[in-house]
């Protein structure tokens, strides 16, 4: 059974990571979710201070709060004329740094688990469970991340002309009437709810993984975003299946192993696409310059 609730809890956590990761890559910004799982930091340390308590459901909380701080940081400075990757790089590692210094100041004596939040260990997922009035209603981790997933799969299904037009064109969905901070905002909110809400089951390196492989190597694959989105929660799926059983062969990390399997499809797909991949371009390439020599008249 715990073999079920892992696999199914890391797949899960990659259709989440990749419905909200597809727009990410569209927008090119990729990264905001390690910005994200960097500069929560000093949200888990306040968290702590205000609550008295290690519960790492206020831990979360507290996260989430500083997940969006951070969104709106980066939006701030970017339309303040900072580009985007400098405005990600100055937000997260300045808000990382206001961490380290409140963990040295006022928690060098207190056990915070901080591994608990930010560098979680899916094979724990079976035993953390909740109960209701005494009934065992499984893992807390899928109830978060399955929350997470159905939040994004409501809203984005809702909006999604909204954020499709706003992810190709801001230009003309503001000349339409689409209130684009608006729904670059709600877009931010997701990743962010989604990045925290995955921290305990694959901690946050991986979930940046899950944020970015799987919908790259969807881009890669097709020019269409439905078919997009669908690839890459298939991709997130499959990578959840392999890396597990990969894992169980080595004897291995089982979220490490679920992020090689994406590396490697992504590798495949980098090679092979037969839109985008250098094999084909290199073919097409050869075959077009043998035309162009065939046609041309001799001398």
């Amino acid at each position: 059974m715990s073999t079920f609730w892992i696999i199914f809890t890391g797949a899960l956590v990659a259709g989440a990571c990749s419905l909200v990761g597809c727009f990410l890559v569209l927008r090119k910004m990729a990264m905001i979710g390690d910005a994200i799982s960097h500069s929560v930091l000093p949200g888990i340390v306040i968290a702590f201070l205000i609550s008295g308590t290690r519960d790492s459901l206020a831990m979360l909380l507290g996260a989430a709060v500083l997940g969006l701080v951070t969104v709106f940081l980066i939006q701030m400075f970017h339309q303040s004329g900072v580009q985007s990757d400098a405005s990600i790089g100055v937000v997260f590692t300045a808000l990382f740094a206001v961490g380290i210094v409140l963990v040295s100041l006022y928690t060098r004596n207190i056990d915070l688990d901080l591994d608990c939040v930010l560098y979680g260990e899916i094979a724990y997922v079976p035993w953390n469970t909740i109960e209701i009035a005494g009934i065992d209603i499984g893992p807390k981790a899928v109830w978060g991340v399955g929350l997470a997933l159905l939040l994004s799969a409501i809203l984005i299904t809702a909006f999604y002309k909204q954020f499709k037009l706003c992810s190709f064109d801001p230009a003309m969905a503001a000349a339409v009437g689409i209130p684009v901070a608006f729904f670059h905002y709600l877009l931010m909110g997701l990743v962010s709810v989604t990045t925290v809400a995955s921290f305990e089951s694959v901690g946050a390196i991986l979930v940046v993984g899950m944020l970015v492989v799987p919908p790259a190597t969807a881009y890669l694959l097709t020019d269409k975003l439905g078919r997009m989105i669908t690839y890459s929660l298939l991709i997130g799926c499959f990578c959840s299946i392999a890396g597990y059983y990969t894992a169980h062969l080595l004897d291995a990390s089982i979220a490490g192993c679920m992020i090689s399997v994406a590396g490697v499809l992504f590798v495949i797909a980098l090679l092979f696409s037969p839109t985008h991949g250098v094999v084909f371009r290199k073919l097409k390439q050869r075959r077009m310059t043998r035309d162009h020599a065939a046609s041309s008249p001799a001398v």
